[in-house]
């Protein structure tokens, strides 16, 4: 059985605001986001774009730092997109960041 690997994402939403959440599978819960069949909060703000994640050793680890990213201000999370590398996504076969400006 093929292990999962856990993730903490941030996505920017179509109005421009940020949602924090974590998964076993970011490609497909992005995904689910995007066909609206995600979080209720972003299912009136799609599409949603990926702009930062992290790999979690267990989903603990995932939803505590979710939790974290969640109590950020929104400056807090606009410099932690900023300072996210889109090739480290690439490198482990994930969707990069495709929106023109990272600092919105």
């Amino acid at each position: 059985m093929e292990k999962k690997e856990n993730w903490a994402y941030l996505v920017r939403c179509a109005d421009g605001t940020l949602y924090a959440g974590w998964t076993n599978d970011l490609e497909r819960r992005l995904e689910t986001h995007n066909a609206g069949k995600g979080a209720k909060y972003t299912r009136s703000r799609r599409p949603v774009t990926l702009v930062w994640c992290q790999v979690c050793g267990t989903p603990g680890e995932a939803m505590r730092l979710e939790a974290a990213v969640k109590k950020m201000s929104r400056q807090q999370k606009l410099a932690l997109t900023a300072a996210w590398k889109p090739q480290e996504a690439a490198e482990q076969s994930l969707p990069a960041r495709t929106d023109p400006d990272p600092t919105i």
